[in-house]
């Protein structure tokens, strides 16, 4: 694997089935990544650490994942200039609305991308498109994937509209 670009970082080691889809998106496109587990509440000292080494280790985006108060992104993105993307987890008490709410209100100066609430396959295409912006072998390469999107999308069309001919 390549040398990691992006850190994904999780509230707690059950939010990897959700973090997961970020790690195999970032693997499809050869992208190095590294993933922690690291609680904004219950380990403080390692997520200072880990916000304040990541550049120096060569991160250049960090996907963070949290549920519930959903902390995480957040103290992150006050600890580092890297930019920082929040996966919101859904939770059992409310949905996983409670964590989006936490991720995308951030005070101004200090944003966090967020995606969708269990959204971490598109939080690792946004890291993508961001590590792009500088390196246009991967930008090409998310030309590509977006083009065999499409083209799914066209063969189901072609697909419905026979099987709307045998009606």
């Amino acid at each position: 694997m390549e040398k990691p670009l992006v850190g994904i970082v999780m509230g707690s080691d059950s939010d990897f089935p959700v973090m997961k889809e970020a790690a195999g998106v970032l693997k499809e496109f050869g992208v190095g990544f590294e993933v922690s587990v690291i609680s904004a509440h219950r380990t403080p000292d390692k997520a200072l650490e880990y916000a304040r080494k990541a550049e120096e280790r060569g991160i250049k985006v960090i996907i963070a994942g949290a549920g519930k108060a959903a902390h995480l992104p957040g103290v992150l993105a006050a600890l580092t200039v890297l930019p920082v993307i929040g996966v919101p987890i859904k939770s059992s008490t409310l949905d996983g609305l409670d964590s989006l709410l936490s991720i995308v209100q951030m005070p101004p100066g200090i944003p966090v991308a967020a995606v969708a609430i269990d959204g971490a396959k598109n939080a690792g295409l946004l890291a993508l498109q961001i590590l792009g912006g500088t390196d246009p072998s991967l930008r090409e390469k998310m030309k590509e994937y977006r083009r065999k999107m499409a083209e799914k999308v066209e063969e189901k069309d072609k697909k419905i509209k026979e099987e709307v001919k045998k009606l």
